[in-house]
C-alpha cells in the first residue's frame, strides 16, 4: 500500500458547517467542532496541513453540562 502525502493548496475547498448546540453535551460538542476545524472528516487529512472547514455554532447558551459542573467548575482566562 502506498502512502499519499497531501500538499498545501492555496485554494483548498472549505465548507461552512452550521451546528445547533441546543441540547448537546459540552464535551461532545467541542469534539465535533474540533473535527471540522482540523479537517479530520476529509479523506485528504494530513496533520501538518490546514485543510479544515469553517464552523458556525448557534444556541450555545442552551448547551447541556452533566453532573454538577454548572455549580462547581470554574473557568479561568488569561489575557
Amino acid at each position: 500500500m502506498k502512502t499519499i502525502n497531501s500538499k498545501p493548496v492555496a485554494d483548498a475547498d472549505r465548507v461552512w458547517y452550521h451546528i445547533d448546540a441546543s441540547g448537546k453535551t459540552l464535551g461532545r460538542l467541542a469534539t465535533e467542532i474540533a473535527v471540522y476545524l482540523k479537517g479530520k472528516n476529509k479523506a485528504t487529512f494530513s496533520p501538518h496541513i490546514d485543510n479544515g472547514d469553517y464552523v458556525i455554532v448557534t444556541n450555545i447558551e442552551k448547551v447541556v453540562t452533566t453532573g454538577r459542573k454548572e455549580i462547581q467548575k470554574e473557568y479561568y482566562r488569561h489575557s
